[in-house]
């Protein structure tokens, strides 16, 4: 999957400012604390790897960085702008998002799901014009979704309603894509695919946070791990600087081999749980 060159670009940006910048961040359910002051900084280009065992926060974290939720203490910025001072349009006209449940009640087709992408660029009453449908035709083309685009999202298995989400997302055309567990419904060709398209966007100036549970994905795709436990950033930084044996034992519980493939990427073999 590769996007297309010819989609319209989103809104221009200082690109010295951070499309997002978290700063102090906590939250808690009832009395158990989810995140106890946690710090993220996303520039352009960059492909973020949320990583962590079950209940780490990872899909709260991204909740906060939408304002979907407001935290006990700290602040996040989208582009220098509070994001609990921003519209919703506002917020989608930034940043996009695509949740880990794609689950679907009614029967739109795989077509109408993506260009409801465009609706936060669209004023009211106003419909999609010649360059709407055109970034639609490229999304779908994008995820490889183009022959069932006319399909009700009913018939379609889950990883195919994923990628429809996906889609919609991309066009959206935001500069900051969060994506909670992308790939869990994929297959291997595919989630190779949906991380590599994600990858481009970020080589093409934009940024994604993704939360994943598959470490040799994140290590083979982003850019930058963060690797959250107990409420705190445990550790930060590119692949080959946070993993290590002692990481993946003390908080993925796994004894692993880590090594360089014959390009000169980090690879990570699971070996067994650690004891």
């Amino acid at each position: 999957m590769t996007p297309r060159d010819d989609a319209a670009p989103g809104q221009a940006q200082d690109s010295s400012t951070p499309l997002v910048d978290a700063t102090g961040l906590r939250f808690r359910y009832g009395d158990r604390v989810v995140l106890a002051g946690v710090d993220l900084q996303v520039q352009r280009g960059e492909v973020v790897a949320l990583l962590g065992p079950n209940g780490a926060g990872k899909s709260t974290l991204l909740q906060l960085l939408l304002g979907w939720l407001r935290p006990e203490s700290g602040e996040v910025r989208l582009s220098g702008e509070r994001v609990l001072s921003l519209s919703r349009r506002e917020i989608a006209r930034r940043v996009a998002f695509v949740p880990q449940d794609v689950r679907v009640d009614f029967a739109f087709t795989v077509r109408e799901l993506v260009a409801m992408g465009r609706l936060p660029h669209l004023g009211r009453f106003r419909t999609e014009g010649h360059d709407d449908l055109e970034i639609v035709d490229n999304a779908l083309a994008a995820t490889e979704i183009t022959a069932f685009a006319e399909r009700s999202l009913l018939e379609l298995s889950g990883g195919e309603r994923q990628r429809a989400h996906i889609a919609r997302a991309l066009a959206q055309n935001t500069d900051l894509f969060l994506l909670d567990e992308p790939t869990a419904s994929l297959d291997i060709e595919h989630q190779l695919g949906v991380l590599g398209l994600v990858n481009s966007l970020a080589t093409g100036g934009k940024a994604a946070v993704v939360a994943l549970h598959d470490l040799p994905l994140a290590v083979r795709f982003a850019t930058r791990l963060v690797v959250l436990a107990g409420g705190d950033v445990v550790a930060s930084g590119p692949p080959d600087q946070v993993v290590t044996a002692e990481l993946l034992r003390r908080h993925f519980h796994i004894h692993a081999r880590i090594r360089l493939d014959d390009e000169g990427r980090l690879e990570i073999l699971p070996l067994g749980p650690a004891t």
